[in-house]
């Protein structure tokens, strides 16, 4: 054992310091991204550039000071490392949404701050376009200035890897604990190495995150309908699974449904392991095509576009071209949790919304950008309960859980199973706590899941075509703390409440 672990091991309290000083680094690195938005605006001259010249200031100035009287000197410990993470979303949101208050774009602090940490957790979810509990009327998406629609997508795209992730990556003075806020901060119920050292896996990581966000701006801005800024926009909003746009009526703006289809598999990629991206273009064809939770993934997505597609083709009478395309989009939509639209979902035949509805619990894979359960916890569970069934008739046989050649030990069994019971628990609270506001049934639900899985519509007053200023100020807090919890997975952010936490 190294000095700096058995020091590290040695310290009995939460070392407060370590983690002011790792949480300004990430502050002062959200200084440099809030300088891009102003480069956006010297381009289209708007006028806006101070609101993020400003704000980058605060950033770093508050940044720098932590990091320069709070330098880590040792090792960082897991618990430091889950706060680091927890604290490292909502400050970065709350530093983040100072540029709509400088600019007077948004009156309203806790509008500033849902718009942000909606980005930043990729869930799509916005207040523009809408009028606030006490008269605020908000700018519709499309009056909002070019820096602006470019501000919220950088955020979808930082989000969709990860700050973290992207700091451990570029920063070496972040290797101190890099482990530790990588598995905290990564999505899904296992953390996927490809090398033995974080910092280069994160890298690796970020090279396909680049090249896949590339790739859809390419293929995006060579149709006509799309311009390099709403191409550039939109590619990375699809790659972090986000759903923001630069059009008030999403993607069904653009009309196109070559941009429909490109952007519906691109959201499918963004939902599949990124790891296994990597593995694929590395040429290992073979992990890439027989990992059982992306076969499985595939076929819940393909059972979903065929479900939906009939659904409009049968009941809401659209021509099959049609209905196989909006039934391809909205289900990776919202399986992916991207939640863009090109059709209003609460118009469908009772089959299709409550199929779609259905999907609002499934998610991509571990190891995306997206969000919700996951269909790995969902393959797990589903094994289970057939091992269960098989345990009754055979109560002596040893019934192991496998996932191809791997065999799920008992402690990843109970971890699923806690995530599941806590992920309804925390979705039905949520949906008590927002009807107490007056809202009905759906919109209680749809506003709580949304937040919750970080799909970004719902439904009600809250579905596709609607935005969430009317919600009062303190259900916005509430659906905050659901977006945040649901992007770090539920036990990063509840393990800071529970007393065993806090013990030396």
């Amino acid at each position: 054992m190294s000095l700096s672990n058995i020091a590290a091991f040695n310290r009995t309290n939460l070392d407060f310091k370590v983690v002011a000083g790792i949480l300004g680094a990430f502050i002062f690195f959200l200084g440099f991204a809030l300088l891009l938005p102003a480069g956006i605006d010297l381009i289209y001259k708007e006028d806006t550039w101070h609101s993020f010249l400003i704000s980058a200031l605060i950033a770093f100035g508050l940044g720098g000071t932590l990091w320069y009287f709070f330098k880590p000197k040792e090792e960082l410990r897991v618990r430091e490392g889950f706060m680091v993470v927890s604290l490292t979303w909502i400050t970065l949101s709350l530093v983040g949404a100072i540029p709509f208050l400088i600019s007077g774009i948004l009156d309203s602090y806790t509008d500033a701050v849902f718009e942000t940490i909606s980005g930043l957790t990729t869930t799509g979810s916005t207040i523009l376009g809408g009028t606030t509990s006490d008269g605020i009327t908000n700018p519709m998406i499309e009056d909002l200035p070019k820096s602006f629609l470019f501000w919220r997508s950088l955020a979808h795209w930082l989000g969709g890897m990860g700050i973290i992730v992207l700091s451990i990556a570029i920063l070496p003075l972040l290797g101190v604990g890099g482990m530790q806020l990588f598995q905290a901060e990564s999505p899904g119920p296992t953390t996927d190495k490809l090398t033995p050292r974080v910092q280069e896996t994160a890298k690796l990581l970020w090279v396909v995150y680049v090249a896949f966000t590339f790739a859809e701006f390419l293929l995006l801005w060579i149709h006509p309908s799309m311009d390099w800024f709403d191409s550039v926009n939109h590619a990375m909003a699809t790659l972090a699974t986000g759903g923001f746009s630069t059009k008030n009526a999403s993607i069904q703006g653009f009309d196109s449904a070559y941009i429909d289809w490109v952007i519906t598999a691109f959201m499918f990629f963004a939902g599949i392991n990124f790891a296994m991206h990597f593995r694929l273009l590395r040429g290992d064809a073979t992990s890439f095509f027989s990992n059982r939770e992306l076969r499985f993934y595939a076929l819940v997505t393909f059972l979903a576009v065929i479900g939906l597609s009939l659904s409009l083709w049968l009941f809401n009478n659209y021509h099959i071209g049609e209905a196989l395309r909006y039934g391809a989009f909205q289900a990776v939509a919202i399986i992916t949790t991207t939640g863009f639209g090109t059709d209003d979902y609460e118009l469908w035949y009772s089959f299709g919304t409550f199929l779609l509805f259905i999907l609002f619990f499934t998610g991509g894979c571990a190891g995306s950008t997206g969000g919700g359960i996951k269909m790995i916890r969902w393959m797990i569970m589903i094994r289970n309960t057939f091992r269960e069934i098989k345990q009754i008739i055979h109560p002596k046989a040893v019934l192991p859980i496998r996932i191809g050649d791997q065999t799920i030990n008992q402690g990843i069994q109970r971890t699923v199973l806690s995530f599941f019971i806590l992920y309804i628990v925390i979705f039905a609270i949520g949906s008590l706590v927002i009807s107490l506001f007056g809202y009905d049934l759906m919109s209680s639900m749809g506003a709580s899941i949304s937040a919750l899985g970080n799909i970004g519509p719902g439904w009600g007053e809250f579905g596709p075509t609607d935005s969430f200023a009317k919600m009062p100020y303190f259900g916005k807090w509430v659906l905050i703390l659901l977006m945040m919890v649901g992007r770090l997975e539920i036990f990063t952010v509840l393990i800071l409440f529970s007393p065993a936490f806090w013990k030396q």
